[in-house]
């Protein structure tokens, strides 16, 4: 902890608190941190019960996913509250577990919407990775009725379902883009230069494009 206090910038931690996060730690050093670190799972644990978002980004370097209980797991999100710890504990520690599929299935109906965004977020890992089995219609009718009025961290994450829907799926990909424009979530999102829109339908077609020229015969 004294070593995570003398990581922090102010700098840093200025450009975080805009994006709700509260840690000042630049990543880099934290990655090497842990680096250094390796897996340790009773440390991790540890540096999660600070509570100290630093701590816990790298509780969730040095953990073993696998070997993280399905319970904890749960209670380990619903005290994630803070978006980088949140989206890293998601992607690099749920994913990975047994349990993420149970968990994906309970925390998409969650009536927390920060928990339901992490069942969207599993979801989406599924429709681009692993879609057997998953109803696809019925995904995007829930998107249809329910994500225009989702607060904004769900609905973040249920647009980018749509969006993978739309771009993984061709058959399914007029619905997609029919529903993003119908609904306009996120159409004036303010995107730097040389970034795509998280607007679906732009989304949806520029990375169509892209896969598109890349796998057009060169000419000869």
């Amino acid at each position: 902890m004294a070593e995570l206090a003398g990581l922090d910038d102010p700098k840093v931690r200025a450009v975080n608190e805009k994006h709700g996060d509260d840690h000042g730690v630049n990543l880099t050093k934290l990655r090497a941190l842990a680096k250094r670190l390796r897996t340790q799972p009773e440390l991790a644990r540890r540096l999660w019960a600070t509570g100290d978002s630093a701590a816990r980004l790298l509780a969730i370097l040095v953990c073993r996913p696998k070997s993280l209980e399905r319970d904890e797991l749960d209670t380990m999100l619903r005290e994630a509250r803070t978006p980088k710890v949140h989206d890293w504990l998601v992607n690099y520690v749920v994913k990975k577990s047994p349990h993420a599929e149970d968990l994906r299935m309970s925390w998409t109906a969650d009536p927390d919407p920060v928990v339901a965004s992490a069942g969207w977020a599993l979801t989406t890992e599924r429709v681009t990775k692993r879609p057997a089995g998953l109803d696809l219609p019925a995904l995007l009718d829930t998107v249809e009725s329910e994500m225009k009025d989702a607060p904004d961290r769900l609905q973040w994450a249920m647009n980018h379902c749509l969006a993978r829907i739309g771009i993984d799926h061709p058959e399914h990909r007029p619905r997609a883009l029919a529903i993003g424009e119908r609904l306009g979530v996120l159409k004036d999102y303010p995107t730097p230069p040389g970034c795509t829109s998280p607007y679906a339908p732009v989304w949806i077609t520029e990375i169509v494009r892209r896969q598109q020229e890349r796998s057009a015969p060169a000419d000869s």
